[in-house]
């Protein structure tokens, strides 16, 4: 993939890849600065579940343009949002501003993950497509290791907008390593019959639209006074289910015995891992005083050990079963939060938390591989498209659910005190977790003749 036909390509994407891990894991290192700069503590949830939440729309559009008329219309558009909404947060002068930033360039990045994997299929021969989609999780590593120690630096020495303005030079010398291959594309899509072109599929982007919807309502909820709150979130939350309906497998929201329930722990686990992982440098800001740098260690370790785990399960893949890898995983990660909740409501040493983090990221590693093959494993080719976009759109709005519901969880036990915020906002974390590691019984066997899990759709 680094021969003379393929290397700018290859080093196009996987430096977009790479900006794209880098931005997710600097703003998550550098956000509690940038909400108490902005005044915006109340958003701060928001910030991240609102770039997940339009992330699915990007998503689902993305894979139905990409099917119709190629990838490099829909390439070009994603890093153009990308773009829009760095400049828009990185200017930003209210939390409000912020956040449309954040949701721009949700909606760009979103769309971006989908076309990029269709560029893979139409530039590179199925011969070399274990190798890129290996060199894309290793994309991750080093933003893993430096990311969140240098926004950290950014924020303390320089400004926190930087961490937003200075990946915009970088994303348009990617795109433009990528011109060849794209042209490539291009030529070849001009010659492919109308009748091959896949037709529009409205409705998923519409239900796509309502998920996202309903999840931003969710994410806001918080704002609302008394019974209003609860009331708000939960037809929020019941809305954002209807919608997910024809998004996934059927029997994906109750947690069906086979495929389904691949989907369902995705959720579930997501959720647990980002809405700890996004209120722990917070934690460690505002309790503990460290530096924004030294708050980051936490994510850096949890991406070291994440890096590690994927290698080791992939090495020795016969060891364990998909359902005890998954089984194991969601149980490291129980740990890990325990560990963050004991942190907070004990005052134990800093290090306690960084260090279960750690084991955090074991337990991603070690689960999140899996998932991805087994779906693929268990999935006609008719329905890999939809599976394997399924699968992100349960890791996304998992994820945005959840932050969405910590959110409530700050506002109703705020009276108490930052502590006790905080180890409730973990309790919940754990307890997804807790929901992850019973349901990994229910995966069923490997061979997928043992388990019948191809489920159609149930839109």
């Amino acid at each position: 993939m680094f021969g003379r036909e393929f290397i700018w390509v290859t080093v196009g994407i996987l430096a977009l890849i790479f900006l794209a891990a880098f931005e997710a894991l600097a703003v998550t290192t550098v956000m509690p600065t940038i909400s108490a700069a902005l005044d915006g503590e109340s958003l701060y949830a928001v910030a991240f579940s609102g770039p997940l939440a339009v992330g699915v729309v990007g998503m689902v559009a993305a894979g139905n343009w990409s099917d119709r008329s190629g990838p490099v219309p829909v390439v070009l558009t994603a890093v153009v949002l990308f773009i829009v909404g760095l400049l828009i947060a990185g200017t930003a002068a209210t939390m409000p501003a912020l956040i449309v930033g954040r949701l721009v360039h949700g909606l760009g990045g979103g769309a971006l993950s989908v076309s990029l994997y269709v560029v893979v299929a139409r530039v590179y021969p199925q011969r070399m497509h274990p190798a890129i989609f290996g060199a894309f999780a290793g994309a991750w590593v080093v933003p893993s290791l430096i990311g969140p120690f240098i926004a950290g630096l950014v924020a303390e020495f320089a400004s926190w907008r930087w961490v937003f303005l200075g990946v915009v030079v970088l994303v348009l010398a990617a795109v433009a390593m990528l011109r060849p291959g794209l042209a490539r594309i291009a030529a070849a899509e001009r010659e492919r019959p109308v009748t091959a072109r896949e037709p529009w599929r409205i409705s998923r982007t519409v239900w796509s639209l309502g998920a996202a919807a309903a999840v931003l309502c969710a994410s806001v909820a918080p704002q609302l006074p008394g019974v209003l709150l609860w009331l708000g979130t939960g037809t929020a939350f019941v809305l954002a289910g209807v919608a997910l309906r024809p998004l996934l497998p059927a029997g994906t929201l109750s947690g069906r015995r086979g495929l389904p329930v691949v989907m369902t722990i995705r959720g579930l686990v997501s959720g647990a891992f980002l809405s700890t992982e996004v209120y722990l440098p917070a934690l460690l800001t505002g309790e503990y005083s460290l530096s924004p740098a030294l708050a980051g260690l936490a994510l850096t370790c949890a991406g070291i050990t994440w890096a590690l785990a994927s290698w080791l399960q992939g090495r020795y893949a016969t060891a364990l079963s998909d359902r005890s890898s998954m089984w194991l995983g969601s149980a490291l990660l129980l740990v890990a939060i325990a560990a963050s909740a004991a942190t907070s409501a004990l005052t134990l040493s800093p290090l306690v938390a960084i260090v279960g983090w750690a084991v955090a990221g074991a337990g991603m590693g070690t689960l999140v591989p899996r998932q991805s093959g087994r779906v693929l494993r268990l999935s006609p080719p008719a329905q890999q498209g939809f599976n394997s976009s399924a699968l992100l759109i349960a890791d996304s709005i998992g994820a945005a659910l959840a932050l969405a519901a910590t959110a409530v969880v700050f506002v109703a036990v705020a009276p108490l005190g930052n502590s006790a915020t905080y180890t409730a906002s973990f309790t919940f974390s754990a307890l997804l977790a807790v929901g992850g590691l019973l349901l990994a019984r229910r995966v069923g066997a490997d061979t997928p003749a043992e388990d019948p899990a191809n489920t159609p759709p149930s839109a």
